[in-house]
């Protein structure tokens, strides 16, 4: 073979298939498009992965139709071995050739076997329960108990210090740091009442045989059962995240809006009671409003009068007696310290002590405060908290050994009743990863429609014919068949994850689609070549053979393709560590499409490709063969 005619075959194979590889990489960079529009938590996570897969294969698809071609005419030398003599290639048809022949020679039940597994794998994701992110395990635990608003520093303390002890009994534990209130930060407005525990676990292979995280926060649960405690457990960097980014602390928060404080902790409590005992809700308890303790001091005008003194001479008494009073400033540096003085803590510890506390008179000398002031303890609100100009009360719980999204949903159905009749200028609004899941689910569901219509425009593009556009892109459905089944029986929620996963496999399946489509329109061209376009010159035995043979033609590098996409996940299902748990809803779907779509294309799209060029035959009397065209 001289070197013109070896350049004349590089140029026709790449003419024929470059097309083809060219808008197969567009339609893989399109299928991302919806990754590009999620926002918050889950934007951040997938963003970095679309941009570099699409950078890649933007690049990809320039080099694919300019350099690779010149590679090959540098590198594609000396002695050529065609297919037939690939032992593998060989061991590979043997194996194909008969699977093919059974499914065209039993078309009905191939094609029925196929809208069978479609449909069954149709209840198998509707049965799946969804949730926002799945869970990334961070290795620590955060346990936030939530304790009566009025508790002392004392009794905080004390209470801290056991917990801490009964959570370092648990062999898995190794170390133990809480604290109440609030931190030396500006940030931070926890009351006393609420504590943040951080646990630190031992490594997994020092852990009891079968132990899981799920079972010693059970366990730790069950043994912090303190009465006056409302238990919470959760991780330390998606509580921080939940709370910056909706205010909420748990999993899943029910707020309720409107003008008075007591009504709204009234509504809140009545929620709280329906909401308990449903399926999943853990931690349950009303953020709380009222239950803070107030020194109230009144001061009597008929008493003071009496005495000849004025509002704000007891006022003055009680600001720097209670209170403090500023003196002076001292200077040290470049620092200034004001100078405050107040009575000794024993003096202002109790209510009888505050009551003896003297006022000076004109004329009477100093009497008890609690003769010109009515004083007493009060209760109020322990926090005011306000959003969107509105007076706001919570209802927390986190979400365990259940799916987010069917417990949320259980949750609005009980509630339906009530929130039918709040008063008016009341309303609830669920919060927390609850609400990030609707904000996804709607981002995806408003551009995948326009993704599969892009999808169909560019194999139109790649053919010039909707036939084969169709052909193509009905491979994506069967590749939902295996990603349903491998996400369901890994027990794998819905979450956006699986949703990119499958986004992933969209351009994967018609890829290979593509490239099927292209060598059976070439066996076609082969047939019209040979024996005419006519169906006086063409019989159904000379389509079914050259539709295998064009289905059987370059076997390996189709099996190719979906070889390089499982050897790079099918790793992943035996992952371990940090992020493991977030990878697997990825692949799991991808894995699963990619097995089912390559076996639906190799199988049963030569079936349909057969079925359609015997009905353009049998009623215009000719194939409509596509052209390849550069």
């Amino acid at each position: 073979m001289t070197t013109a005619e070896r350049i004349k075959i590089i140029e026709a194979s790449c003419k024929q298939v470059g097309r083809g590889v060219f808008f197969s990489t567009l339609i893989i960079v399109a299928s991302f498009l919806p990754v590009f529009l999620l926002e918050g938590q889950e934007g951040k996570l997938f963003g970095p992965l679309a941009w570099t897969k699409t950078f890649i294969l933007a690049i990809d698809a320039v080099l694919a139709v300019t350099l690779a071609p010149v590679l090959i005419s540098f590198f594609l030398k000396g002695k050529l071995r065609s297919d037939e003599r690939n032992p593998l290639t060989r061991g590979l048809e043997k194996v194909y050739r008969p699977i093919l022949n059974w499914c065209v020679t039993w078309r009905k039940t191939t094609l029925i076997i196929n809208i069978v597994a479609l449909l069954i794998s149709i209840p198998l994701l509707l049965s799946l329960g969804s949730e926002f992110m799945p869970p990334l395990d961070e290795g620590t635990i955060l346990f936030m108990p939530v304790t009566q608003p009025d508790v002392s520093n004392a009794e905080a303390k004390q209470l801290l210090q056991v917990q801490d002890k009964i959570i370092k009994s648990v062999p898995e534990v190794a170390n133990v740091l809480g604290k109440a209130g609030r931190a030396n930060t500006a940030t931070d407005n926890s009351p006393i009442s609420m504590t943040e525990t951080i646990i630190l676990l031992k490594p997994k292979d020092e852990w009891r045989k079968g132990l899981k995280k799920e079972d010693i926060i059970n366990e730790l649960n069950a043994k912090l059962q303190i009465p006056g405690v409302v238990n919470g457990w959760t991780q330390p960097i998606i509580n921080r995240i939940n709370m910056l980014s909706t205010g909420i602390r748990t999993d899943v928060g029910l707020k309720i809006y409107g003008q008075n404080l007591d009504t709204i902790n009234a509504l809140a409590n009545q929620m709280k009671q329906a909401l308990t005992g449903i399926n999943g809700v853990k931690d349950l308890y009303v953020d709380p409003i009222t239950g803070g303790k107030y020194l109230d001091i009144q001061v009597n005008k008929d008493a003071i009068g009496r005495y000849g003194l004025s509002v704000d001479d007891v006022n003055e008494v009680v600001e720097s007696a209670l209170g403090g009073i500023n003196l002076t400033t001292t200077i040290e540096g470049r620092q200034r310290f004001s100078v405050n003085a107040r009575l000794a803590q024993d003096y202002r510890s109790n209510l009888d002590a505050i009551k003896r506390t003297l006022v000076q008179t004109s004329n009477n000398g100093p009497i008890p405060l609690s003769s010109v002031a009515d004083i007493k303890i009060s209760d109020g609100p322990a926090m005011i908290q306000s959003e969107n100009a509105l007076l706001r009360g919570t209802v927390l719980f986190n979400v365990r050994d259940r799916d987010l999204g069917n417990t949320v949903k259980e949750a609005q159905e009980k509630l339906n009743s009530m929130v039918k009749t709040l008063p008016k200028g009341y309303y609830i609004e669920w919060s927390g990863q609850y609400e990030n899941l609707i904000r996804a689910e709607h981002t995806l569901k408003l551009i995948l429609p326009i993704v599969l219509i892009i999808i169909f425009a560019c194999l139109y593009f790649a053919f010039h014919s909707i036939r084969e556009a169709f052909f193509s892109l009905i491979s994506i459905p069967f590749a939902l068949i295996g990603g349903a089944y491998m996400v369901y029986f890994f027990g794998v929620h819905l979450s956006v994850a699986v949703a990119v996963g499958f986004i992933a496999l969209f351009g994967i399946a018609v890829e290979t689609g593509i490239v099927m489509v292209i060598y059976l329109n070439d066996a076609m061209q082969q047939l019209v070549a040979l024996k005419g376009n006519s169906k006086d010159t063409i019989t159904r035995e000379d389509l079914r053979i050259y539709v295998m043979n064009g289905a059987v033609k370059r076997l390996r590098p189709k099996l190719m393709t979906v070889c390089v996409a499982l050897f790079g996940l099918v790793p992943v299902l035996w992952a371990t560590g940090t992020g493991s748990d977030v990878m697997l809803p990825i692949v799991l779907p991808m894995i699963g499409g990619v097995l089912t779509s390559s076996t639906h294309i190799l199988l049963v799209t030569p079936l349909i490709f057969l079925m359609v060029k015997e009905y353009e035959l049998k009623k215009y009397g000719k194939l409509e063969v596509l052209e390849v065209k550069e």
